[in-house]
């Protein structure tokens, strides 16, 4: 099974590459006007946002990769690893979006990878 862990990292690196281009699209729009748009627009519109774009296919690379990744190892053992894109969301929100990363995040984030290291030893 560990021979599959730089799969699972992939997979893990894209999905968390994948959430912060959708954040990076969604924060170039403010808020919606749905009813003066209409949902066609707005739906048209955010989708083809660069940012937004390039997130979802991402996301396409990302659910491939984790199939590949289900059909040779454990569910048990690799869905684990997919919280390690939080650890890698959060520093990045720290840095780029100037998120908040409080004392509790950070001993999360400590459980997060203690927890992934336990699971990749098992």
């Amino acid at each position: 099974m560990s021979s599959y862990i730089p799969l699972i990292l992939f997979t893990v690196l894209t999905n968390a590459a994948a959430q912060l281009m959708l954040k990076r699209g969604m924060s170039s729009f403010g808020s919606f006007d749905i009813a003066g748009d209409g949902i066609i627009a707005t739906v048209f519109r955010v989708v083809f946002n660069p940012f937004v774009f390039a997130g979802l296919c991402t996301f396409v690379v990302s659910m491939a990769s984790h199939l590949v990744v289900l059909s040779k190892v454990q569910i048990s053992y690799a869905y684990p690893f997919l919280s390690l894109a939080y650890v890698v969301v959060a520093a990045y929100a720290y840095f780029a979006f100037h998120e908040d990363l409080s004392p509790s995040r950070i001993a999360g984030i400590g459980f997060i990878v203690i927890g992934t290291i336990f699971i990749a030893q098992s």
